[in-house]
């Protein structure tokens, strides 16, 4: 039986796609419909929320967004500049197949989805991320470029101690030895949302660098995902901001998603080594499994990120189409 592949309203079956979102386990928060539609109005592009149905059965979800500027379609996921965590395509109800089954259900679930997209979409250039999904296979048979990404995973697992322990000698250092009369970190509100993002802006100019995502776009989808989805994590000292992370969080992965930044005023204090102490620590707590620190691409960044221990992982960025309208589509994001 071939996989039939179903649109979804992103606005009137919201409820009925989420069920599908939050039974697959290579999903985040930014799967969901509230957080799609917020992505295509911050964007202006179209969203596409294919599934597919073996019977009545779903084996996977694909967001798409179709952005249309004059005689140029692209198609992409995430949406281009969203700033989004992963998206790409996820599969349901695959785990307890055998792997020639699941093989077969996982390419016939993509090879569906590219032919809807190619039949009514026609992009001259498409561009997908695909994380927590190994199978790529389907793409580069059909004709995609494969690239691989690079990002660190530390699994949350034993007890606090185990898990401070394996932290570098430093780090161990700076998460012990901070006074815990000098500093205060804890979860923030929605204003201490916006201040993250904006110290983060902050820093990107300061280096000569665009800094693409909104402080409205960061607030509206602390305000409108489920409680608990994004969580700003942030360190004062006598009631004064000093840096903060904010942290998507699905069923059982942490993201670090914007944050951690240099901090815009000299204190002797680690700052973010406590940021991320606090955010592993309370994961643990909260069973979750994994702490992804979206990202092992920069050098620079990887020397503060590795001294945590983690493990490398994969993603995937896949793309087709004429070279350089990826080119036309940043000039455009500039340009809005």
């Amino acid at each position: 039986m071939s996989v039939d592949i179903t649109v979804f309203n992103p606005r009137t079956e919201a409820d009925e796609w989420n069920r599908y979102v939050e039974r697959s386990p290579g999903t985040n928060p930014f799967f969901r419909a509230e957080a799609l539609r917020l992505q295509a109005d911050e964007t202006g592009t179209r969203p596409h929320l294919l599934a597919g149905f073996k019977g009545q059965e779903a084996v996977g979800i694909f967001p798409v967004f179709e952005l249309r500027k004059g005689p140029i379609t692209g198609a992409f996921s995430p949406a281009p500049r969203s700033w989004s965590c992963y998206l790409g395509p996820s599969l349901l109800n695959v785990d307890k197949l055998k792997q020639r089954k699941a093989d077969r259900r996982t390419k016939r679930f993509l090879e569906g989805c590219l032919e809807w997209i190619d039949d009514e979409l026609s992009p001259q250039y498409s561009k997908f991320v695909a994380a927590e999904f190994d199978d790529v296979r389907p793409f580069v048979w059909n004709g995609y470029d494969v690239t691989p990404g690079y990002t660190y995973v530390i699994d949350l697992e034993g007890d606090e101690d185990e898990l401070l322990g394996r932290f570098s000698g430093d780090a161990r250092s700076n998460v012990r030895n901070a006074d815990e009369a000098d500093y205060v970190v804890e979860e923030g509100d929605v204003d201490d949302v916006e201040r993250i993002v904006e110290q983060v802006s902050n820093r990107y100019e300061n280096q000569g660098r665009t800094f693409h995502l909104s402080s409205e776009f960061a607030r509206s989808a602390y305000d409108r995902l489920p409680d608990g989805a994004i969580r700003p994590y942030v360190c004062r000292t006598d009631g004064e901001f000093l840096g903060g992370i904010l942290v998507v969080e699905s069923d059982s992965t942490r993201y670090r998603w914007q944050g951690g930044v240099k901090p815009d005023t000299e204190v002797d204090l680690p700052i973010n080594d406590l940021l991320d102490w606090h955010v592993m620590r309370d994961g643990l707590r909260e069973g979750r499994e994994r702490y992804d620190l979206v990202g092992a691409g920069v050098p620079s960044i990887n020397r503060y990120k590795a001294k945590f221990n983690p493990r490398l992982e994969t993603h995937y960025e896949i793309t087709a189409g004429s070279f350089g309208l990826d080119l036309v589509v940043d000039r455009y994001r500039k340009l809005r």
